[in-house]
């Protein structure tokens, strides 16, 4: 990314899911499914929260109560919040590194996903496609190679008027 990530923990959430349609030159290339199943990996992954039962979306009335100490400790650790300093280094980092969006991705998204929240004055930067209105990129631009100006030359030829 260009920097190092984030040391502080974090929510994690992943999915995999099939965008060959979309994702792969309009479809042109297919999830090839005989490599199933597909697997993500997570190195140094420490969860801390509240076991839920899976197939609930939303959690029981027991499941409430035996949580109850597990919200307030997780709503007092160090990273349910961020510092101001923080929150100024993750915009200066939205701002150097960040690219695309699908939150402003209207063409995709006429609605924002509701885990979007928008930002007005970022949301400038960005087409409705969701990718940067200048650049187009988080690489920097290539720099031009600094040649030195070699003198030309040029052969000239004197005659003698005594010869």
């Amino acid at each position: 990314m260009g920097s190092e990530y984030p040391s502080k923990p974090m929510s994690l959430y992943a999915t995999i899911w099939d965008a060959s349609t979309w994702a792969t030159s309009g479809g042109r290339f297919k999830a090839d499914y005989k490599y199933a199943p597909f697997v993500a990996e997570f190195k140094d992954l420490a969860l801390d929260g509240c076991p839920l039962e899976a197939v609930q979306q939303v959690a029981s009335a027991a499941e409430e109560l035996d949580c109850s100490d597990s919200h307030a400790r997780l709503a007092a650790a160090d990273y349910s919040t961020i510092s101001r300093k923080q929150r100024y280094a993750m915009r200066r980092f939205r701002q150097r590194y960040l690219y695309y969006s699908y939150c402003y991705d209207t063409l995709r998204y006429p609605i924002p996903p509701p885990e979007c929240v928008i930002d007005p004055m970022e949301k400038e930067r960005f087409k409705d496609t969701g990718r940067l209105k200048f650049g187009g990129s988080h690489r920097s631009p290539k720099r031009r190679s600094k040649r030195r100006s070699r003198a030309r030359v040029v052969p000239v030829i004197v005659e003698d008027p005594d010869m």
